[in-house]
């Protein structure tokens, strides 16, 4: 399991084996069940998850009760609330398995002493922030001025093995489209 995470952190930085030993063991299993929630609105975040295995959904829930999905997760992905957990205020998301899932979490107090004690992580985890922010500008620019068909293509090039893992409603809604507007596109694209 931690092979998994330190051939993630690899790609990215090349720390030490005592900078990385001192990561991983700061890491804590989390085993979640389809269905479960990791997190939910209103819940101080003390974690953010690296997913070994598994598919997870972080979304928010209107006032008028619809849901709203803004990330999957799958295997070596980041998922938490961010917001909630780098400026300690509750959360706002619900974060969800769609299958069962194995995650490893870090707590935001290791977190920060492992920045002081392996200052690489700091970029690690800067160059995923920077890589994630870019990704959601995308998202925005794509869903204001792409068409369905471009938008769902781009989905299915970010998650290439999704389809086959999560309902056509999850990625409808993800897309801000009707699952039959979803349907018609994929029709279209197999003829």
């Amino acid at each position: 399991m931690h092979e998994t995470i330190s051939n993630h952190v690899k790609k990215y930085v090349n720390p030490s084996e005592k900078d990385l030993q001192l990561f991983t063991s700061m890491l804590n299993q989390v085993k979640l069940s389809k269905r479960k929630f990791l997190l939910q609105p209103g819940t101080h975040v003390k974690h953010e998850y690296f997913v070994i295995k598994g598919c997870l959904k972080a979304y928010y829930a209107d006032d008028k009760g619809s849901n709203h999905i803004v990330q999957f997760a799958i295997e070596n992905w980041w998922i938490g609330d961010f917001d909630a957990f780098y400026n300690l205020i509750p959360s706002k998301l619900y974060i969800e398995a769609i299958e069962d899932s194995t995650l490893l979490g870090i707590n935001y107090d290791d977190l920060q002493e492992l920045f002081t004690k392996a200052p690489i992580f700091e970029r690690y985890f800067r160059l995923l922030v920077n890589g994630a922010f870019i990704s959601q500008r995308k998202r925005i620019l794509s869903s204001l001025v792409k068409d369905t068909k471009e938008r769902y293509l781009e989905f299915c090039e970010t998650y290439p093995s999704i389809e086959d893992r999560v309902p056509d409603y999850h990625i409808a809604n993800y897309l801000g489209v009707s699952p039959e507007s979803l349907s018609r596109i994929r029709r279209k694209l197999k003829s």
